[in-house]
């Protein structure tokens, strides 16, 4: 008789947001003289439509679809040329980071690569990540057999190395020491969920410990696009010595509204080898030829043109929208007397729920008693409990009201 993946049955209840939106959808066909008043900004989905641009370009895509001189099949499995082209020369040249267009690998979004990466590591690696931190890093290594067993007590994985991420270190934690016995280090700057950031001096410690201690920085730039402060750098190869330890990984989600359309891509350096000297980006060229039939066409075509000239411009404006509802949710919140951070070089708001309070009891008095969803901190990690995390992605007139009846309480 066939077994299971027993890692699986290891995994803690549901997907943390998955838990979010069932709750929800149980208090709504509870209370359907409520549903209609829901706000949600829990789940980091955009609102604001596609850039003009973008649409255009996706239907001139579809055009070529259409005829058999100009149709495409099959995408290359690490994209197009003409769109890691365009990366390297606008995500990256501008700032000074090395990155070569065939070091670059489209694929279908940031969180399948986050997600996979750890295919190309040994099963005995230790990994280590923030707490809190996004569940996919997590889950991942879990289902993998790489993070141990799972205490429900402490909501503690035995195999991982947890990084807190304090108020008392701007929740942006410095390197271990060195008998932290972990090689896979992973880091969300901005970061989800606490939309803290780690400026040029603390990210270029941790790649001068990673490469101290032949370890490697698996790092998640998806909300780059949302930084406005000038000392915090927008790719992680801006610090030396970067290329000889760190895998980057960026989305077209946040920046330009793709949740829907799908796009985000991966840079692991030629530079970046194990310990017997084996390049990692052919490990993962690997990967992706063997399980991974490339983004489409159309699609791509459509990440080309938020580099246009036009495009940068429209989605900057969708970025300053969101950064707008930011703004006014992290200054009602302080008004109404919260305790809260991020929401300047990100789009989200991390908040102390109050006394007394946890933070699933924090998610059910605002769901009933405001009809406002936001994501518990504890299902981001047990360093999480006591915290809520807010989003940005909703409307002005969402972030409003949101305010406005969380003041009410």
């Amino acid at each position: 008789m066939f077994r299971a993946n027993e890692a699986y049955s290891r995994l803690p209840g549901d997907y943390l947001f998955s838990g979010v939106a069932a709750r929800v959808a149980a208090y709504a066909e509870a209370h359907p003289e409520k549903a209609s008043r829901i706000v949600r900004l829990g789940i980091g989905d955009v609102t604001q439509p596609l850039a003009p641009s973008v649409v255009r370009a996706l239907h001139a895509a579809v055009d070529e679809m259409a005829d058999a001189r100009t149709f495409h099949g099959y995408a290359p499995e690490a994209g197009y040329g003409f769109l890691r082209e365009a990366i390297v020369r606008h995500d990256f040249a501008p700032r000074g980071a090395e990155v070569h267009p065939d070091e670059v690998f489209v694929s279908d979004g940031a969180k399948s690569d986050s997600a996979n990466i750890q295919e190309i590591f040994a099963s005995d690696t230790r990994i280590a990540v923030c707490d809190p931190v996004y569940p996919v890093y997590l889950d991942s290594n879990a289902m993998a057999g790489r993070a141990g067993t799972y205490d429900a007590s402490t909501g503690l994985w035995s195999d991982v190395l947890y990084l807190p991420c304090t108020a008392e270190n701007g929740f942006a934690p410095a390197p271990p020491g060195p008998d932290a016995r972990a090689s896979l280090f992973y880091l969300c700057f901005p970061n989800n969920p606490t939309g803290a950031v780690a400026d040029r001096r603390r990210l270029q410690q941790w790649v001068d410990y990673a490469n101290e201690h032949g370890a490697v920085i698996v790092y998640d730039a998806a909300y780059e696009a949302y930084i406005t402060d000038a000392s915090v750098p927008h790719s992680i190869y801006e610090c030396d010595g970067a290329r000889t330890c760190a895998i980057e990984i960026r989305s077209f989600s946040k920046n330009a509204g793709f949740t829907g359309t799908r796009l985000g891509y991966t840079v692991v350096p030629r530079d970046l080898k194990d310990a017997e000297g084996t390049p990692l980006r052919d490990l993962w060229a690997r990967r992706q030829g063997t399980k991974f039939n490339g983004a489409p066409y159309i699609v791509q075509r459509a990440g080309e043109a938020v580099y246009s000239e036009a495009g940068q411009r429209e989605t900057r404006e969708q970025v300053a929208y969101y950064l707008g509802n930011a703004q006014v949710v992290l200054e009602g919140l302080r008004q109404a007397g919260y305790e809260a951070s991020g929401g300047t070089n990100a789009p989200y708001i991390w908040l102390k729920v109050p006394d007394g309070m946890t933070s699933w009891g924090f998610f059910d008095h605002l769901l009933e008693e405001a009809q406002v969803v936001g994501t518990p901190g504890a299902g981001f990690g047990p360093a999480g409990e006591g915290y809520f995390r807010l989003t940005a992605f909703g409307s002005r007139e969402d972030a409003e009201e949101a305010v406005r009846r969380i003041r009410a309480l």
